[in-house]
């Protein structure tokens, strides 16, 4: 590691500037889950009342063709508990890159499990249920700011993690974490984590209206970067924009595990880390129908598949990407070309490596010609606008709004990240 890396290094941790965002800290950098509830918690019993997305995006029709089943998630995150009456039976052997006391299945903040439940809980006790309950996790623990200030920790655990996914069997890797500093050695982790095969969510963060500075891992070219919206279709005041957001897709009011010791749940207001999650799981299911699928066809149909309300198809905004995912559209009605097995739909460059053997499928959908388009203020989805004259449900039937912050204009089109 160069002498500049190493001051990076050290700013990212003394500053605490890693944008580890949990629902239980209350730190400068804190992005991707959002503010916990103070008040009281959600009752077991209720909390899956709490998940409106699961209805709107038609999770009980999907779970009748497929659960995620065959399909492993890679969790970078605080440790999941695989103890947990949703998680019992979901969580396999992963890494710990922490470099302290503890396994990866010792989560000290409460977040990765929330993430995990999010992706693969079946909901079992009244916990959280998964949108991919047949899939399975594999933890990756690594640190937060707070945990770096309490504890000796491995400096490199991220770039560690991402490699150990990478290694792994998983097929996709979920990271809701992020900093405001790229690394030469993170983003080698991930390129790696790409020549693997590998498809890498990581959400864009909840810092829209405290500079809006870009994070990473999920602004590296080979990351999907997520954005979180409300159950109106529309973008959350919190969630970043610009180059990184490349889908959008579930993140308010979503409730996570309170803290450590995992007695109850909380409400939150949400966060690009149950987005992220909740893509993860929209992947999951794709995947497990088409297993003979590569990471980039399975990305393919989760872009071409999003809801875009009036959006011209091949656009993409700053606040939603390509849209808000709709996995059902794939699931229950067959639709969304997966494109050449080795392109990536991010960079539109060949990629090496692949976690299924590519089935022959239709020619990759060339991007159209970008063209500029703008709106005052708010970009919404046409509410009748309905797949194949079936009225679907939000998710499914393509409703999306943006709203701007700031009150300013906006450009739709964006330039496409490159490698």
């Amino acid at each position: 590691m160069t002498a500049g890396m190493s001051q990076t290094r050290k700013r990212r941790m003394s500053l605490g500037l890693r944008g580890r965002l949990l629902g239980t800290m209350a730190v400068a950098a804190a992005w991707c889950v959002g503010f916990v509830g103070a008040a009281s918690s959600a009752v077991a019993a209720d909390v899956q009342a709490k998940q409106w997305y699961l209805k709107a995006m038609h999770a009980e029709e999907m779970w009748k063709v497929t659960t995620g089943e065959g399909i492993k998630v890679a969790v970078i995150d605080t440790g999941v508990n695989s103890s947990t009456p949703s998680l019992k039976g979901q969580v396999l052997k992963g890494f710990d890159a922490t470099g302290a006391d503890g396994d990866e299945y010792d989560d000290y903040r409460g977040h990765g499990t929330t993430m995990a439940e999010l992706i693969a809980g079946t909901g079992k006790g009244g916990g959280l249920q998964g949108l991919a309950p047949g899939a399975k996790i594999i933890p990756m623990r690594i640190t937060d700011t707070e945990f770096q200030n309490e504890h000796s920790v491995n400096a490199h655990d991220s770039e560690d993690a991402i490699r150990a996914a990478a290694d792994s069997d998983a097929q996709i890797i979920s990271m809701a974490f992020g900093s405001d500093f790229p690394g030469r050695e993170e983003r080698e982790a991930v390129k790696y984590a790409r020549s693997k095969g590998k498809l890498f969510f990581a959400g864009v963060g909840n810092n829209a209206k405290k500079g809006n500075k870009e994070q990473f891992p999920a602004s590296y070219p080979q990351v999907v970067g997520v954005a979180a919206t409300d159950s109106n279709g529309k973008v959350s005041t919190y969630s970043q924009h610009g180059d990184a957001v490349d889908i959008a897709a579930p993140g308010d009011g979503i409730p996570t595990w309170c803290d450590a010791k995992f007695q109850g749940y909380c409400d939150s207001e949400g966060g690009t880390s149950q987005a992220t999650a909740i893509t993860s799981a929209s992947a999951a299911l794709i995947w497990s129908a088409h297993p003979d699928w590569t990471a980039n066809q399975v990305l393919n149909v989760l872009f071409d598949t999003a809801g875009r309300g009036d959006w011209e198809k091949g656009t993409l905004s700053n606040y939603l990407g390509h849209g808000i995912i709709r996995p059902a559209v794939n699931i229950l009605k067959g639709k969304g070309n997966p494109g050449a097995p080795d392109i990536s739909p991010l960079t539109k460059e060949k990629t090496s490596g692949s976690s299924a053997s590519p089935a022959p499928s239709a020619p990759a959908s060339s991007q159209p010609e970008k063209k500029e388009k703008a709106d005052d203020a708010v970009v919404a989805g046409s509410s009748k606008e309905k797949d194949d004259g079936s009225p679907l449900g939000l998710i499914i039937g393509g409703a999306a709004a943006v709203v701007v912050l700031g009150g300013g204009a906006f450009a739709l089109v964006r330039k496409r990240r490159t490698a």
